[in-house]
Formats: structure tokens, sequence, C-alpha cells
């Protein structure tokens, strides 16, 4: 299984920079509520505007990142010619997207509901092409196996955004959304010029004009896959203040993109098991037992997310003081549980998604995730008008859980794999068990004896999970 220590290896890697990085990027969380407090809805236009970043990010990378993985590991593919031919057809995508919102950029601030600061819609325009642009150069270390390089410039992003947030907001006192998005273009931009290397290797190859079209009919259920996917995530936060009738609909969706923020340790876990296990699947998908260490690898991914999550509500009298000082916002946390269900489901629906895309049937992948957005979407439009943000937290559970019940199915039947089903379903039953003891916990003791007993909770699961992976399938 050196194959699987490899994966396990490289996702701690990937996870540091992840999980490290978005540590320190919670920092942010406490910096921004109290310079921009619940009342004033800045938070609301925050959370707004950046899930339509996460949208158009995957619109504009349009599926070259699994590309480019998976052509570049074809026999008798050039590897350079493979680079330059993606990295080119983002990098011109981008261009154009850029030129094109600055086209038109007051009539969408204005459908946006941003007349008033068109700068925003700007500036992260600009973000969004040049963040396209380097998921490529990023994809290119992970081929490289350069895992080291690559979560330094993630942490680089991350410390250079924390010392200019704090900056602008605890040293210059401003109390707007607008400069945390300065911040994002400033980082953004110097990121670029760490990557010349990549840059460099870039044009060391040729574009292959006859790859356009075999990568475009690959990618572009992906596209649609993906597209279909951030709206899952990110749906609920760009419609809510279309759909909740109320007044203080951006006040509303501030709480909830504030205790949304505790919740997206699932989201860091997840990613850095996407960036190990993308080159590792494609790159192993000749071996002769790479279904079994596919079913290794998901059970693994369930037992630590479920780690997680118990590890989250343990912990979360501490979380909240930490992280949101601003109180007001703490009538949120109730939707933290929901929302880290709804990112265990993802996680798991993209484990499951290697048969389709090892089939070459992306087409499935995209057909399924639509339906989870039509769901999510459905629950969203019926609900947010009368329970605001708590139908956004079950919407993302219907919209997640309906993609990975039939990921499963079809996936068994294109590409079947024999998943440790009773030792996942023996697991869920324990963390079950633990999350109600520990709401047991939380509701009778105070805070001291509350945080003992709950690591109790918390160590006896870790033990089990420990005991697992001991144990020989």
């Amino acid at each position: 299984m050196a194959s699987l220590k490899s994966l396990v290896k490289d996702t701690a890697i990937y996870g540091l920079s992840s999980i490290v990085g978005r540590f320190l990027n919670y920092l942010l969380v406490i910096v921004h509520t109290d310079a921009m407090p619940r009342s004033s809805g800045e938070y609301g236009i925050m959370t707004n505007i950046y899930s339509y970043v996460a949208l158009l990010f995957v619109i504009l990378t349009y599926g070259m990142e699994t590309t480019f993985f998976r052509f570049i590991n074809k026999e008798g593919q050039n590897p350079q010619n493979v680079y330059r031919t993606v990295l080119t057809m983002v990098g011109t995508t981008s261009t154009l997207f850029v030129l094109f919102i600055f086209l038109f950029l007051n009539p969408i601030s204005t459908w946006m509901g941003y007349a008033d600061r068109p700068i925003y819609v700007g500036v992260m325009a600009i973000v969004i092409a040049l963040d396209a642009f380097q998921a490529i150069l990023f994809a290119y270390l992970r081929y490289q196996k350069k895992a080291i390089k690559f979560a330094s410039l993630k942490l680089l992003f991350i410390g250079f955004s924390i010392a200019l947030n704090l900056l602008f907001y605890l040293a210059m006192k401003k109390t707007t959304a607008g400069y945390a998005f300065y911040a994002n273009i400033m980082c953004t931009s110097a990121i670029t010029f760490f990557m010349w290397k990549e840059l460099r290797d870039g044009f060391k190859g040729k574009f292959d004009k006859s790859l356009v079209k075999s990568m475009l009919s690959y990618a572009w259920p992906i596209l649609v896959l993906g597209v279909a996917g951030i709206l899952n995530q990110a749906a609920d936060k760009m419609f809510f203040l279309k759909i909740y009738p109320g007044s203080d609909a951006k006040v509303q969706l501030g709480i909830y993109g504030a205790c949304v923020k505790i919740a997206m340790i699932m989201a860091m876990i997840t990613q850095a098991f996407r960036y190990a296990y993308e080159p590792f699947v494609f790159a192993g998908s000749k071996d002769k037992d790479q279904k079994v260490m596919y079913s290794e690898a998901m059970k693994y991914f369930i037992l630590f997310t479920l780690l997680a999550f118990l590890m989250v509500m343990g912990y979360m009298d501490l979380l909240k003081e930490f992280l949101i000082k601003d109180e007001g916002y703490w009538e949120g946390l109730k939707v933290v549980p929901i929302v880290m269900i709804a990112e265990i489901m993802m996680g798991i629906s993209f484990n499951l998604s290697i048969w389709y895309k090892l089939t070459d049937k992306t087409i499935w992948g995209a057909i399924i995730s639509i339906i989870g957005c039509v769901v999510l979407l459905a629950v969203n439009i019926i609900f947010v008008p009368q329970y605001s943000y708590m139908a956004c937290a079950w919407g993302a559970v219907a919209g997640y859980g309906i993609c990975m019940v039939l990921s499963y199915f079809l996936g068994q039947k294109y590409f079947p794999i024999n998943y440790q089903l009773k030792t996942v379903f023996l697991y869920v039953i324990l963390a079950v068990a633990g999350y109600y003891a520990i709401e047991f916990i939380n509701a009778n003791f105070t805070l001291l004896p509350k945080l003992a007993l709950n690591t109790v909770v918390v160590g006896i699961f870790a033990g089990a999970c420990v005991l697992q992976m001991k144990r020989k399938r």
C-alpha cells in the first residue's frame, strides 16, 4: 500500500497549508465581526460577494484542473504540451472575463445590488481571474509532487492577507467590507510573482490545438458538475438577499456567514484530501489493487471527518468566544452541526466521483450535481422566507445528500468498489451517540466540567479510530 501511504503523506502536507492557513484566517473572523458589527450588515455584504466569487472561479477554471491531470497521465501525451495548452486556455478566458466585467461594470454592479460600490465588483473580478490562472499553476505543482512549495505559497498568501487586514481594520480602523477585497487583490497579485518558475515552464512546450477539442469535450461535464456543486455551497448566500423578505436581510446573512465559518473545518479537510487525491487517483488508475486503495481512502476520510465533527461540537464554547467576539452573531451557532454534516456529505460525494472520472463518464457527474442543486434551490426558495438561514443549512444537507446517494448507486453499476459499509455505518452510529452525549453535557454542566467531559467523549471516538486503523482489512 505504498501508494496509500503517499496519499496520506501528501494529504498531511496539503492539509497543513489548508488547515493551518484556514485557522490563521479564522483570526480574521474576529477582526471582521468586531470591525463590522452585526447591525451594520457589512459582513453580510462580504458573505454575499464572496459567494459570487466562488461560483465564478469554477466557471473560469471550467474543469481544467481535473482535465489537466487526466490528459497529462495519458500514454503518448507530452506533459509540457498538455501543461502549456491548459495554461494558455485558462489564461485567455480569464483575461476576456476581466475585460467583459469592466466593459459592463455599472449594470453588473447594479444588478448585484452594489450600484454605489462598483469598485468592489471590479476588484473581485481581477481576483477571480488571477485565482483561476493560478489554479493551473498550483495543479502543475501537484503534478510534480511539490507539496512543500504548494503549502508554502498557500501559507504565504494567508500570512500576507492577515497582515493587511490587521493594518486596515485594527490600525486604520476601517469598518467596511471593501478593505477585505483590497487586501485580497494585493495578496493574490503578489503570489503570482512567486510562481515565476511554473510560469516559465508553461512556455517550454507548445500549444497543441489538437488537444483543445478533446479537453473541452472531457471538461464541459466537469464544468457543469462544478457549477452545480458550487451552487450547492454558495447559492444560499448568493440569493439570500433576493429571497428573504425581511428588511434585515443583510444582517441575517451576516449572522449565517459568520457562524458557517466555524463549520468550515470540514471544507478544509475535504480540500486537503482533494489536492492529494486527484493526482493519486489518475496516477494509480492502472494499479491492480486500485479499488482496495480507494475503499481504504474512503473509510479513513469518513473516520477523520467524524472525529473533526465531534471536536468542533465538543469545544464550541471555546470556538465561539475565540472567533466571534460580537455576541449578536451567536444566535446562528445552531447551524454549525447541520452545515458540518452537509460538508461531510460533500466530501463523500467527491470520493465517490472517481467512477465517472476514471471511466470518462463525466456527464453523470454533471447530471448528479444538477439534481442536487435543484433540490437545494427548491429548499431555499420554499423555506428561506419563513425560516431564514436555517433553511439554507438544511438545503445544503438535502442537496449533498441526494448527490451522495445517487453517486454511490450509479458508481456501483459502472465502476463497482467494495466500500467498507459496515465499518463506516458503525462509526457513524458511534459519532451520533457521541454528538448526543456532547449535547447533553453542554446543556447540564458549567464550562470546565463540560470541556473535560467532552474531551473524554472525543477521546473515546479517537481511540476507536486508532483501533480501526491498526486492524487489517
